[in-house]
């Protein structure tokens, strides 16, 4: 395999630089969500237009580089997200670089990254791992994506000898807020087949993925003065969180894994007398997907019969499961793994309990496989990511394009 651990390394520690969490409360208000982002993408779309890309780059701020092929060949794309989750500290991110990493646990500002919780690390003893100071995430998620797909053109354009058909590749801002496609250039992307770096654990290859919605439950109360509230207030508050309670406890994100969908209450405010629930969707299952939905709504109706308020139910689709467009098209998941097998990268086909951007874009009919970069804990402060796994994402990337030039 090619060996560009050095630049890979040095690209994606000057993409941890940049400030760029997302921000959930200001999709449809402004785009990106935040600002850092389209200075990360500015950045990325000058340096793609130094290699000799044509680039464009419009309202929907999202950052579309073709390269021409030099040879005939099944047109294809890669993906990956700018912005970072806002789960915990996302900004002023301090990565640090562990080189001939010693097997034992990382302590980073009272942070302990322990063996025991991540048994891979033992697989990269000796090499190079990165963190960060233990006090924000690391921001791999995507940004050793966005790394692994620029080090891969500025690779490509300084070996023009190497055969390849035309290439695409792609940076959005708010992946993490669920609204990265949502404005997405549909009409700028000329692939036939796409692949997203979203992905963590080295070998990994998700071609799965959940149906996700989102439920905003409004309630409207009757406000009267707390001393003469009885058989006159109505809580809207109560009533919120009374259908928050309904739910199966059983089938909640911290009881469930593998293929098993979940409700998921994500937060509630307001007053006593208007107030919001906000409920996520997961399932794998289209049905029980639909089921989901429903049975909010039924929970919904007989809290708002008892309380005698008013509850109204929205649901939003943010987007379905992948599998169909990759099941359609399955030369998807046979260019990963022919290219895996004539790099000597075992692939573990995988179902991802999330979502990509890739999932909105196989909507379109273009499948959207996503490919693994190597980084584990991603949305925790003890997120790290492996540079020989940065690495041999890389040269996979170069395997694709070999395959679809070749095949």
């Amino acid at each position: 395999m090619i060996d560009l651990r050095n630049s890979l390394l040095k690209t994606f520690i000057e993409y941890t630089t940049f400030d760029t969490m997302s921000d959930d409360k200001n999709v449809g208000i402004k785009r990106p969500t935040t600002e850092g982002q389209e200075v990360l993408l500015l950045h990325i779309k000058s340096y793609l237009e130094e290699l000799g890309l044509d680039v464009y780059f419009g309202p929907e701020k999202v950052v579309l580089g073709t390269l021409k092929g030099n040879r005939e060949g099944t047109p294809i794309a890669f993906m990956a997200h700018v912005d970072t989750a806002n789960d915990v500290q996302g900004n002023g991110v301090k990565a640090q670089i562990i080189e001939n990493y010693d097997g034992l646990d990382i302590i980073h500002n009272g942070r302990v990254i322990s063996v025991e919780d991540n048994p891979d690390l033992l697989k990269y003893k000796g090499s190079t791992i990165v963190t960060s100071d233990g006090t924000t995430l690391l921001g791999a998620d995507d940004k050793a994506g966005a790394a692994i797909i620029t080090e891969v053109i500025r690779y490509l354009v300084s070996h023009p000898e190497i055969s390849r058909p035309d290439i695409q590749v792609c940076f959005t801002p708010d992946e993490e807020t669920g609204s990265g496609m949502m404005y997405f250039p549909y009409k700028e992307l000329k692939a036939e087949y796409c692949y997203t770096l979203d992905g963590g654990e080295e070998g990994s290859v998700e071609a799965e993925c959940f149906n996700a919605a989102t439920v905003k439950i409004k309630a409207k109360g009757v406000s009267y003065h707390l001393g003469s509230a009885r058989g006159r207030l109505v809580n809207a508050i109560t009533m919120l969180s009374h259908i928050a309670s309904a739910l199966p406890q059983a089938e909640s994100p911290e009881a469930t894994d593998g293929r098993y969908g979940y409700y998921c209450p994500l937060e509630i405010r307001g007053t006593q007398t208007e107030a919001e629930l906000i409920v996520f969707i997961r399932d794998f299952d289209i049905d029980m997907f639909n089921s989901r939905i429903e049975n909010i709504k039924r929970i919904a109706s007989a809290i708002s019969s008892l309380y005698h308020g008013e509850i109204i139910v929205e649901d939003s689709i943010s987007y379905h499961n992948m599998a169909e467009a990759n099941k359609k098209k399955p030369k998807a998941m046979e260019s990963i793994l022919k290219a895996g097998e004539k790099l000597g990268i075992k692939i573990n086909v995988d179902i991802i309990r999330g979502g990509t951007d890739g999932a909105r874009l196989s909507e379109t009919g273009i499948p959207c496989p996503n490919l693994f970069t190597g980084g584990y804990n991603y949305h925790s402060l003890s997120e790290w990511v492996s540079l020989d796994g940065m690495n041999s994402s890389l040269n996979l990337v170069l395997g694709l394009i070999d395959y679809w030039v070749n095949k």
